[in-house]
């Protein structure tokens, strides 16, 4: 019923969990994750799919690249791998970021704070957590009288009580991680996951999920390594520090506020003392030692709560996104008040977001990906969903020039504007070395109610088969480069031809832009994995580029740079 996985699956999946009810547990609270996630940055796209693993959902992220002679369908789709969130025994969510740092990948563990049924923005936080409640939490009896409860409650269940999620007294107000300083907000993700992260083991590097297979032997095969790999996973999140015990250190006060006071006392005593976070990257290798540890950990956390105090002025943006004075930035140590420790955790919020063509207006201080709302299509619009394409007829074919054809992801939408239907081709994902066209701007609008005169320019397709052309809509293209945010059009038709695909024509230059549907999944089953980016900025990449930041891998031949288009 909730159509995460076929039958056959679930029934593979039941394998991993305790019973059917836990199982149903896990895919309730998992289900409004399933999708496509965007960031604004980098310019050429910031696509996260998440797609379901093996008792568990994975976020990919889509190479932006270009596309040989086989095509979208044949040719081998590159991504990279984001996050995961696995399901446990009893059906309650684990999570793993993925990252690579000097040449290593590695998991970063962390927990699944609740997941919000209608969730629209997909967090990356630093949690507070008081260790007394997930205790007590752990040990209450009452807790598998709970499991008739509803998918919101359920998913709570797998938390507890965070520290942003409740006052510790009456005089307290909670603070949230996103009321914190951005900078504040950043070096203590970078703390957590530079404490938190484990390397990740060569058999457990391998398969996320099924590939797809035609035959049985080698689904079931696909099946077993997983189910191997998930054993792994769990046992490495059981036995892993996913929590930072920063109370533990006995030089650091167990009132926050004294901290300020301490570190301008030692830096007075000894002006050269103190240590950045870059001076401390290799500390990680000394892990296992409890006083290397704790003294990194000491310098680290010291040096951001010495400076919170004078970053609280400032980039102040309520839960709404919109400027609020009344929602200050709060201190560091009002969020770590009464805390034990900090995880690393992903939290799926519902926020209220303005949008413009189905692009959503996003944040520049937040390591956030933003959900796309994806429409099924019906019989008024038959055109609605994700649509992959390239510049050229026939589709996709390259030529001595051109060996490679950059690949565009577009999301079409319709919107009604004075009685009039428009069909809007909203670019997401740009495959060139440096970007032509903005992330969330049009590369065409069409009216739906006026048919196009104008014929088709060419009598064949790829395979030399007629052309039947079933609709033509006049509308218009992008007609300029980047450089603005809305850029200008000129006049051009769309084609929808018998066989599924589409193609706008330009009027004045004939360039065109053929498109065809896409099944992700089946995409990413049998594409090519590369290796991710650093945690933080794998997750969200917040430093603005124009040019293809996810072109340094070894098989750079899909990477290479495009002619700029023009029309």
């Amino acid at each position: 019923m909730i159509g995460i996985v076929p039958h056959r699956d679930l029934i593979e999946w039941r394998k991993g969990v305790s019973s059917y009810k836990a199982l149903c547990r896990f895919l309730v609270c998992i289900q409004p994750l399933i999708g496509i996630w965007v960031h604004q940055n980098p310019e050429l796209g910031n696509v996260v799919y998440v797609m379901p693993g093996f008792v568990s959902v994975v976020g990919c992220r889509i190479i932006p690249q270009e596309l040989g002679p086989l095509g979208i369908e044949d040719g081998p789709i590159l991504w990279a791998p984001v996050f995961e969130v696995l399901g446990s025994f009893d059906g309650s969510t684990t999570f793993f970021l993925h990252g690579r740092e000097k040449g290593n990948d590695y998991f970063y563990p962390g927990s699944v704070k609740h997941v919000e049924r209608t969730c629209n923005v997909l967090l990356l936080e630093v949690e507070a957590w008081q260790q007394e409640n997930e205790d007590t939490f752990l040990h209450n009896k009452s807790f598998s009288h709970h499991s008739d409860m509803d998918a919101r409650k359920v998913c709570r269940s797998n938390s507890g009580i965070s520290r942003s999620q409740r006052v510790t007294g009456q005089n307290e107000v909670k603070v949230s991680f996103s009321q914190l300083a951005f900078s504040d907000r950043r070096k203590l993700l970078n703390i957590v996951t530079s404490q938190v992260r484990q390397k990740v083991p060569d058999s457990a590097n391998g398969l996320l999920f099924p590939r797809l297979k035609d035959y049985e032997e080698k689904f079931q095969n696909d099946l077993a390594i997983l189910l191997e790999r998930r054993l792994l996973l769990m046992q490495m999140y059981k036995l892993g520090d996913r929590r930072i015990d920063w109370k533990a250190t006995p030089e650091l006060p167990s009132d926050p506020t004294q901290l300020e006071l301490i570190q301008t006392r030692k830096s007075l005593d000894h002006p050269s003392g103190s240590n950045s976070l870059d001076d401390n990257k290799d500390s990680h290798a000394q892990y296992t030692k409890r006083k290397t540890f704790r003294g990194y950990f000491r310098d680290s956390l010291k040096q951001i709560l010495g400076k919170s105090s004078s970053i609280n002025i400032g980039d102040s943006i309520s839960a709404n996104g919109s400027s609020s004075g009344e929602n200050k930035r709060a201190q560091l140590h009002e969020f770590l008040r009464s805390s034990d420790s900090i995880r690393l955790s992903l939290h799926a919020s519902t926020l209220k977001l303005s949008s413009y063509r189905a692009w959503p207006n996003m944040h520049d201080s937040r390591y956030a990906l933003y959900k796309l709302p994806m429409r099924v299509p019906t019989a008024d619009h038959e055109y609605a969903g994700l649509w992959g394409g390239t510049f050229g007829w026939p589709p996709g074919r390259p030529t001595e020039d051109k060996p490679g054809k950059a690949l565009f992801f577009l999301l079409l939408s319709y919107e009604e504007s004075q009685g009039q239907r428009h069909l809007i081709a909203t670019k997401i994902l740009e495959g060139t070395h440096y970007v032509l066209h903005p992330n969330g701007s049009a590369m065409f609008v069409v009216n739906i109610d006026e048919a196009s005169l104008d014929p088709f320019p060419w009598d064949t397709d790829a395979d030399s088969l007629p052309v039947n052309v079933k609709h033509a809509f006049i509308g218009e293209g992008i007609a300029n480069g980047y450089g603005f945010r809305y850029p200008g059009a000129k006049p051009g038709s769309l084609f929808a031809f018998q066989n599924g695909l589409l193609a706008f024509i330009w009027k004045e230059s004939r360039s065109v832009l053929t498109l065809q549907r896409l099944n992700l999944q089946e995409l990413l089953r049998k594409g090519e994995r590369v290796p991710p980016l650093p945690p933080m900025a794998n997750f969200a990449y917040l430093t603005r580029s124009y040019s293809n930041v996810f072109a340094g891998f070894p098989n750079t031949s899909t990477c290479l740079s495009s002619p700029r288009f023009t029309s």
